[in-house]
């Protein structure tokens, strides 16, 4: 089947999505898969990005009362989105596919500083490009910066990998009823308050008139599925 018309995606995973069966840290099976998975959609001729959260490693939550303040918080969990495109960035060279751990946070001599022209011209030559970071600043989640790096790198669509195959009224996991949605706008889901992207994300999206694939992170090859116009998810649309 033809791909679908995307030239440029990018791609916004949990950090969670990089456990597997652990409990913490990084499932070195689970990262070859994931790799794998963008692997396969690079060869379908799509430019590639993709954003990493760090909760597989550190929330803010975890240090609930021990005194630090959300910014220093916030500063912990992009380290952690650090170490997590360092891992994929390892991942991918291995096998055979170039790539560029990229973070809006500067730490030169660990990845390389993001700028919007620098990362354009890595995607143009077919390398992932890898986003830590977020945004660079406290009190915006890893969705947040998903979006805005999607629409500064002027991606056709924002995939967010989830465990779930789409966007439910409800969690599928705790309510058998739940209903799912095969196609919705971004006002619906910020109206029905649906919780699958923060609130700022799907605003940021909206604004940019940049469309979301939500689809399940869970099963090997269902990004490429996804862009091949296979795989169950569901599309956000203006």
């Amino acid at each position: 089947m033809a791909v679908l018309p995307y030239k440029r995606v990018l791609v916004k995973l949990s950090g969670e999505a990089l456990m597997g069966g652990e409990a913490f840290g990084i499932d070195r099976a689970t990262v070859r898969r994931i790799a794998e998975d963008v692997i396969e959609a690079v060869k379908l001729g799509v430019e590639v990005a993709v954003v990493v959260g760090g909760g597989n490693i550190f929330r803010g939550s975890q240090i609930a009362g021990m005194g630090l303040s959300r910014p220093a918080a916030d500063s912990m969990g992009m380290l952690a989105t650090a170490m997590n495109v360092i891992a994929l960035e390892a991942q991918l060279a291995s096998l055979g596919q170039s790539a560029r751990a990229m973070s809006g946070v500067a730490m030169p001599s660990v990845v390389e500083t993001y700028t919007r022209q620098q990362a354009m011209e890595h995607l143009a030559k077919d390398r992932v490009v890898l986003l830590a970071g977020g945004t660079g600043n406290p009190f915006f989640t890893t969705d947040t910066g998903g979006a805005l790096r999607a629409a500064e790198l002027e991606c056709n669509v924002l995939m967010k990998g989830t465990q779930v195959d789409g966007i439910y009224s409800a969690d599928p996991k705790k309510d058998p009823a739940a209903t799912r949605y095969d196609h919705i706008t971004h006002d619906e889901v910020i109206r029905k308050d649906l919780k699958i992207m923060d609130t700022a994300a799907f605003a940021l999206a909206r604004e940019a008139r940049l469309p979301i694939i939500v689809f399940s992170i869970q099963q090997p090859g269902s990004l490429a599925a996804v862009l091949r116009g296979e795989g169950r998810c569901t599309l956000v649309t203006p």
